[in-house]
């Protein structure tokens, strides 16, 4: 049987796969095309696993928290493109990932990415083309406190706050000063010594190109731990909607303080790969005239 655009057409609607894939598949079957549906469903997770090295940079957020601000959850999950996070389906499979953290209260991302969840996500895969993966999760619980948030308008941002009592609105500030300021602790305390150390010695190294007298380097090293601690705790940094006040002087004229917080955004620390497209094309060249 020929293989026509209408039969290819049908199995691309069956599948949801791509044109090239049911043309392919089609062809191989002498147009039979659920002869094709069966090899394509047979190596699905073949195709799955090809797409599972691939870098999954771009993505969405998904967001929910309770009405009553006692649980709430945020997810990451990454595909290839920016094109492919706006495929509906993608969406609806973010939303399917939000919901399990939600209702579970379990964040546990070895079991997100495991069982029938993760048989949807090949499925996926399989059906829009790129590869795809639940980068991480967090679920909040507050008995006794009250959880507020934050989403940017493109989804690729966003932040939980836990506070110790209800107020939606200073809630929602802190959660979106968090999202544009990016505080690392709420407090200053609360920074690891490691990472003050590493700091400490870059501030040393570069104070000391100043060919100034040890006693002076030392002052200049501390002065300026004394800023990076303001600069990275959320209580020390003035409020994005009012730079005159600092973050700590707004929670306490509400009688309120910040237990925690998470700020996710979209791909962030992922290193992409960077491709030469010239040195690409040359190689395809390359093997076809080995081949030819």
């Amino acid at each position: 049987m020929a293989v026509t655009a209408s039969l290819v057409k049908e199995l691309r609607e069956r599948t949801g796969l791509g044109m090239m894939d049911c043309k392919r598949a089609l062809e191989e079957t002498s147009g039979d095309i659920e002869l094709a549906i069966d090899n394509l469903r047979k190596n699905s997770a073949l195709k799955a696993a090809k797409k599972a090295g691939r870098t999954t940079a771009d993505g969405l957020l998904g967001l929910k928290v309770a009405a009553d601000g006692k649980k709430a959850a945020m997810v990451e999950v990454n595909i290839e493109t920016d094109f492919a996070a706006k495929n509906e389906k993608f969406i609806a499979f973010v939303d399917e990932v939000l919901n399990v953290v939600f209702d579970t209260a379990d964040d546990d991302l070895q079991k997100l990415t495991s069982g029938a969840l993760d048989a949807r996500r090949e499925s996926l895969v399989q059906e829009i083309g790129e590869n795809i993966s639940v980068r991480r999760a967090v679920c909040f619980t507050s008995p006794d406190g009250y959880i507020a948030s934050y989403k940017h308008g493109d989804d690729r941002k966003a932040t939980l706050v836990e506070l110790d009592g209800e107020n939606a609105e200073i809630g929602r500030d802190i959660a979106m000063h968090v999202t544009a300021a990016q505080p690392l602790v709420v407090r200053s305390a609360d920074v690891a010594p490691d990472l003050i150390a590493k700091e400490r010695e870059i501030f040393r190294t570069q104070a000391q190109d100043s060919g100034k007298p040890a006693e002076i380097v030392e002052k200049m090293v501390e002065g300026r731990i004394r800023k990076y601690l303001e600069e990275v705790s959320l209580l020390d940094q003035p409020f994005v909607k009012d730079d005159k006040t600092k973050v700590a002087a707004l929670l306490s004229s509400n009688k309120l303080d910040v237990r925690r917080f998470v700020r996710f955004e979209v791909g962030e620390g992922i290193d992409i790969p960077k491709e030469d497209f010239a040195a690409e094309v040359a190689a395809q060249v390359k093997g076809s005239q080995k081949s030819s």
